[in-house]
């Protein structure tokens, strides 16, 4: 689907708006790298299952240093929001000892593409998509399904992607490694911290 709606968009000499949402500098690195010959960007941070606060913050930092060393095609710009913790802990609750790519996780992809429609509506973006999907750990079909439920309900297309496809998940590897980018062991959220510290024993 992605690359029918590339295809079109060449065709058409269009380069639309897209709210891209962005979990880190790692997994943002392909995607930026492959998307900003077709689209003017914005990444929108918002990653209220991140801790410690460090944690967040550091990743911040890395993607906007990549951002600003990468050279991409077109600028882009970041749009940070609010250090929400709580409200992570509140959707997580009851879930916090399900397996990671589990409830939970779900309940967080939802959490964070329902905030970025919200902000893709509010900022009259063309589209909206997530740079989760490059994990070989989340599940593309279900990003796609909560995508399209949260453009169905706030109006605003969704980019169906699967961007581990294509040797993505590799070249983002490969950009990381080219750009020294700090590239975390663990999803995020202090439970997926806790299952890979339990791995590692």
């Amino acid at each position: 689907m992605l690359d029918k709606t590339l295809s079109e968009l060449g065709k058409r000499g269009e380069r639309p708006t897209l709210l891209l949402h962005a979990c880190c500098a790692p997994c943002s690195s392909y995607v930026l790298e492959y998307l900003s010959k077709y689209f003017k960007i914005t990444l929108f941070f918002y990653n209220p299952n991140i801790s410690p606060e460090a944690e967040y913050n550091t990743r911040l930092c890395e993607l906007e240093r990549f951002v600003k060393d990468a050279g991409l095609a077109v600028e882009v710009d970041i749009l940070p929001s609010k250090y929400e913790p709580e409200r992570f802990f509140e959707i997580a609750k009851g879930f916090e000892d399900a397996p990671e790519g589990g409830e939970r996780c779900e309940r967080c992809f939802s959490l964070r593409l329902e905030e970025s429609a919200i902000a893709a509506k509010n900022g009259g973006f063309d589209y909206f998509t997530t740079t989760l999907s490059i994990s070989p750990h989340k599940n593309a079909e279900l990003l796609a399904k909560i995508g399209e439920d949260m453009s169905k309900k706030y109006g605003v297309k969704y980019l169906y992607s699967d961007f581990k496809k294509k040797g993505g998940y590799l070249r983002s590897c490969k950009l990381s490694e080219q750009y020294g980018l700090y590239r975390q062991a663990f999803c995020g959220c202090i439970y997926s911290k806790l299952e890979s510290e339990r791995i590692k024993r």
